[in-house]
């Protein structure tokens, strides 16, 4: 028996996530460790598995996340896009509910490089007139 499976990778400042959608019994990895180890917060925990809730049969699969690259938000962030990227490979219908929920928009802000003759890339040393 093949088992069925479908890949997407997601992206979010230098977070890179790698999402496998297979068939099983609802495990849920991310780089080989558990899922709640990996994130630690629940307010990661729903923003990663936030596509889910348009998906009824999330307990009939498996997830297999290699994620790299961040932070941790950034990182939890990047696994939301990839699993709504995953999600619509194996279901063209849930393309409509995901985005319209802006979740396979690809969120381009990064962060803005700093400049000479300054502390960070927009703040200023003190100024002193006298």
């Amino acid at each position: 028996m093949e088992t069925l499976s479908f890949y997407a990778t997601g992206k979010r400042k230098t977070a890179i996530a790698r999402v496998w959608l297979r068939q099983g019994n609802g495990i849920i990895k991310v780089n080989r460790k558990k899922f709640e180890d990996y994130f630690p917060t629940e307010s990661l925990r729903s923003m990663a598995l936030s596509p889910f809730k348009s998906f009824p049969e999330k307990d009939n699969y498996n997830l297999l996340i290699t994620v790299r690259g961040g932070g941790v938000s950034g990182q939890a962030a990047a696994v939301r896009h990839g699993l709504a990227r995953a999600l619509v490979n194996f279901d063209a219908a849930l393309r409509g509910p995901l985005k319209k929920e802006g979740m396979l928009t690809r969120d381009p802000r990064e962060v803005e490089r700093k400049k000479y003759g300054r502390p960070k890339a927009r703040k200023r040393f003190q100024f002193s007139k006298r």
